[in-house]
């Protein structure tokens, strides 16, 4: 956890911080809690900080009801101030009636979730072309 000093210096924060820095893309899979996404997702950027910089983010998050639909608003709006990220403006989103007995998504969340690696990839690979012909090298 994120104590403002020494976690900084942990050995799993430098792997984590490659590891991000090298994604072309992130996709922040996170339940909601409060009407927010979960502290465990939030300490993740504390600790990783600087290796967002600019990256494409997407959003798939569980929650117990439909009414927090909108709990990444505040991380997603971190990110865009703080680190340039490219926010996919379409979350997945999904509750306990999307899910089936056996652990199954429904057809319409699994749906979701291809549009958004599509939109992930593909915003990611346009940045990526973008940066190879941006004209200052």
């Amino acid at each position: 956890m994120c104590d403002g000093g020494s976690s900084f210096r942990h050995q799993s924060v430098d792997g984590l911080s490659d590891i991000i820095t090298r994604a072309s893309a992130i996709l922040v899979s996170a339940p909601v809690y409060n009407y927010d996404l979960n502290a465990a997702a939030k300490n993740l950027v504390e600790m990783t900080g600087q290796s967002w910089t600019e990256k494409p983010v997407g959003f798939l998050c569980s929650a117990g009801g439909d009414r927090s639909y909108m709990s990444p608003i505040g991380f997603a709006n971190s990110l865009m101030f703080d680190f340039r990220c490219l926010i996919l403006p379409r979350f997945v989103y999904c509750t306990k009636t999307d899910v089936d007995a056996d652990g199954a998504l429904a057809p319409p969340i699994l749906e979701r979730v291809d549009d958004l690696v599509r939109s992930a990839v593909t915003l990611a690979r346009a940045l990526d072309w973008a940066r190879q012909h941006d004209g200052s090298g």
